[in-house]
C-alpha cells in the first residue's frame, strides 16, 4: 500500500541536530523531575500537606498511566490533520513552563494560606504538563533516524539520562542553594527553550507551503501491521521495574552488601557508578543491539535483569552481588537501548505516537504503584 505522508522516514544518517535538541529536551525532563521529587516533600510539609501524600502519590500514578496514551492519541491526530506531531510537544511545553514560572512567583510573593490551596492544582497541573509532551516529543526518534540505526540514536538518549542521574546529588545541591523559586524559575526556561530548539530544528524535517501546514516531501511503503499494543505495554511495564528497583531499592541493599568491600561507600554513590558505567558501554551495547535485532536483545536483557535483580534480592552476599550488579548493569543499558525502539518497531505507522504513549504508560505503572505504597 504507497501511501503519501508528511513525516517522511526516508532517511540515510542520523539527523544528528535535532537528536542532540532532543536529548537536550530529555536532559530538562529528567532534570525538572529531580527538582520536582526534592521540592515535592518539602513543599508540602512547608504547607501542611503531608496528610496527603499518599493521595497525591495516587492521582500521580493515574496522571503519569493515563495522560501519555491521549497524549500520544493527539498526537497522531496532529500528525495527520497538520502534516506533524509538534503542536501538541509544543502546547505541553509551554504549559510546563507556565506552571514552572506560576511556582516560582507564587513562593516570590510567599501568599501564605491561599497558596495552600494552589499548590495541589499546580502540581497536578505539572505532572500532566509533563506527560503531554514526553511521548510525543521521543516518538520524534523514529524522525531522526534510520530504522537500522535506532538503537545508535537510543543509546544517546541512555548516555545523557544516565549521566544527569549520575549527577543527581550535585544537582540537589545545586537545586537547594538556589532555593525553590529560582529552581522552578530556571526549570520553566529551560525546558521551554529545549522545547523550542526542538521545534525549531524538526521543522526542517518537512516542507513548509503556505502558512504552517506541513506538506508531504516523500512517498514510500507503509507497514500493514497491527500495533502490538499488549506486547509494548509490556515492554514498558519491564523497562520500568527494573528502573524503578534500581533507584528505590539497589541504593540501601547495595550499601549494606558493598559498603564494606568498598570502604563504606554509600549506596547513592555506588549507583552513580552502575550509571556511569552504563552510560559508558551504551554506544557499544547499541551496535550489538543492531547486529543481534532488537526483539532478541530486548529479550535476552530482560531476563537477564529480572534474573540479577531477583538474585541480589535473594541471595545479598558480597560476591555475588558484585557479580551480579555488573552483569546487571550490561543487561540494563541493552534493555534501556533496545525496548523504545522496539516499541516503536512494532506500532502500526498510523499509530506510532499513541503506541510510545503506552509504552511510556507502562514505563510509569512500577514506579507510581511503589511510590504509592511507600506514600502510605
Amino acid at each position: 500500500m504507497n501511501v503519501v505522508s508528511s513525516e517522511s522516514p526516508e532517511l540515510e544518517h542520523i539527523q544528528w541536530k535535532q537528536l542532540w535538541s532532543l536529548a537536550s529536551l530529555y536532559g530538562s525532563i529528567i532534570i525538572g523531575w529531580i527538582a520536582y521529587e526534592n521540592y515535592q516533600p518539602k513543599l508540602l510539609t512547608q504547607f501542611q500537606f503531608t496528610d496527603f501524600s499518599f493521595s497525591l502519590y495516587v492521582v500521580q500514578g493515574f496522571i503519569l498511566l493515563i495522560t501519555p496514551i491521549y497524549a500520544g492519541k493527539l498526537g497522531d491526530k496532529f500528525r495527520f490533520r497538520n502534516g506533524h506531531r509538534l503542536p501538541i510537544i509544543s502546547s505541553g511545553i509551554s504549559f510546563a513552563a507556565m506552571i514552572f514560572m506560576a511556582v516560582a512567583f507564587t513562593l516570590f510573593s510567599n501568599p501564605g494560606e491561599v497558596f495552600k490551596w494552589i499548590l495541589p492544582i499546580l502540581i497536578v497541573g505539572w505532572l500532566v504538563a509533563m506527560s503531554i509532551f514526553t511521548s510525543p516529543a521521543l516518538s520524534t526518534l523514529e524522525l531522526f533516524t534510520p530504522v537500522e540505526k535506532l538503537p545508535k540514536a537510543m543509546a544517546v538518549l541512555t548516555i545523557v539520562a544516565n549521566l544527569i542521574y549520575s549527577l543527581e546529588p550535585v544537582i540537589v545541591d545545586i537545586i537547594d542553594y538556589l532555593g525553590a523559586p529560582v529552581t522552578f524559575m530556571a526549570g520553566g526556561v529551560v525546558t521551554f527553550l529545549s522545547g523550542y530548539a526542538l521545534r525549531k530544528n524538526s521543522l526542517g524535517l518537512f516542507k513548509l507551503s503556505g502558512g504552517n501546514e506541513a506538506k508531504p516531501i516523500a512517498s514510500f511503503q507503509l507497514d500493514t501491521q497491527r500495533s502490538q499494543y499488549r506486547s509494548i505495554f509490556f515492554m514498558g511495564i519491564v523497562l520500568g521495574l527494573t528502573t524503578t528497583i534500581l533507584f528505590n531499592i539497589f541504593p540501601d541493599l547495595l550499601e549494606q552488601s558493598l559498603g564494606g568491600l568498598l570502604n563504606g561507600m554509600k549506596g547513592n554513590v555506588i549507583l552513580v557508578l552502575v550509571l556511569v558505567l552504563s552510560a559508558i558501554v551504551s554506544l557499544p551495547a547499541s551496535v550489538k543491539v543492531s547486529q543481534y535485532g532488537l526483539q532478541q536483545s530486548f529479550n535476552l536483557s530482560a531476563l537477564v535483569s529480572l534474573f540479577t535483580i531477583a538474585l541480589i534480592l535473594i541471595y545479598p552476599a558480597t560476591w555475588m552481588v558484585t557479580i551480579m550488579i555488573l552483569i546487571f548493569s550490561l543487561s540494563f543499558t541493552v534493555l534501556s537501548v533496545s525496548s523504545l525502539p522496539l516499541a516503536i518497531q512494532k506500532a502500526n505507522y498510523y499509530e506510532k505516537v499513541f503506541c510510545v504513549g503506552i509504552f511510556f504508560s507502562g514505563v510509569a505503572l512500577p514506579d507510581g504503584i511503589i511510590e504509592a505504597v511507600l506514600a502510605y
